[in-house]
């Protein structure tokens, strides 16, 4: 297959890499940053550039965007794409979904949601890793067009590159999902973070705090735009964790120790209960 990549960040950059390492498929690849371009040749992440005149050769083509650039640049990129497929890999999918299957229907190509569950807290084609996908979980979205051939094709290609399982769903029950396992954590961790005592930490702090630091470490710009394109599932979110919170907060200022042993007990089930990392 020829494979294009639009955006060769960590996520698109890894995608290329990991195409590379797995495969003999073709990859074309375009960023809007020079030295990306150069590096990402240099290195061998891509075999060529993705011009415009060249969309319509890809087999699949990929963009590795934040929401808003995304939809920016398929208005620029979709009228030359013919009859391709393409996937998406932006964080949510609401947002995207109306305007990307408008443009696919008008022009003509195939469009799947697809969204990797794997990062790093610093971007870049500099931190990109052909190993950054493996085992991780794949969400491919579908709607009432999907095509079992080629949810079946993406399933093998995916897993062909490292990745441990293909997720399907639809696109509000992922936005939903997302706004607990990824978006609130990063909230979460970002607030922690703020605490004075955090300046003081050195000395005191082992896997716990490293932890539930380490997305705090974001880039606000991308991470605002996910956030509030996503804000009511979001916001679902992060009342149930403030009421959560108050609730520990009133034991402890009750002094009430059986209470609060109730409250452990029951957030370790729910851990168990609940299974993954």
């Amino acid at each position: 297959m020829i494979i294009g990549i639009i955006g060769l960040g960590l996520i698109g950059g890894s995608m290329a890499k990991a195409v590379k390492a797995a495969t003999s498929h073709t990859v074309l690849g375009i960023d809007i940053d020079g030295e990306t371009m150069t590096l990402a040749r240099l290195t061998g992440a891509i075999d060529g550039e993705l011009t415009d005149d060249k969309l319509k050769s890809c087999d699949l083509i990929m963009a590795a965007l934040p929401p808003k650039a995304l939809l920016r640049v398929m208005e620029e990129k979709a009228p030359r794409m013919g009859g391709t497929l393409f996937v998406d890999l932006c964080g949510i999918k609401t947002f995207v979904y109306k305007p990307l299957k408008t443009l696919a229907d008008r022009y003509g190509f195939e469009y799947v949601g697809g969204h990797p569950m794997a990062g790093r807290e610093a971007g870049g084609f500099h931190n990109a890793s052909v190993t950054l996908f493996g085992g991780a979980s794949m969400i491919l979205t579908l709607d009432r067009e999907s095509r079992a051939q080629t949810l079946e094709m993406l399933k093998a290609f995916y897993l062909s590159i490292g990745f441990g399982v293909v997720t399907f769903s639809n696109i509000e029950e992922h936005d939903r999902i997302i706004a607990f396992t990824s978006q609130l954590a990063h909230i979460t961790s970002n607030a922690y973070i703020k605490s004075p005592t955090a300046q003081m930490h050195m000395g005191f702090s082992a896997g716990s705090y490293k932890d539930l630091t380490r997305v705090a470490r974001l880039d606000e710009h991308m991470w605002t735009e996910l956030f509030m394109g996503n804000r009511d599932y979001l916001l679902d979110e992060l009342r149930i964790l403030v009421d959560n919170l108050s609730e520990y907060l009133k034991v402890l200022e009750d002094g009430d120790e059986e209470k609060l042993t109730q409250l452990l007990r029951r957030g370790r089930e729910l851990k168990e209960t609940a299974g993954g990392n």
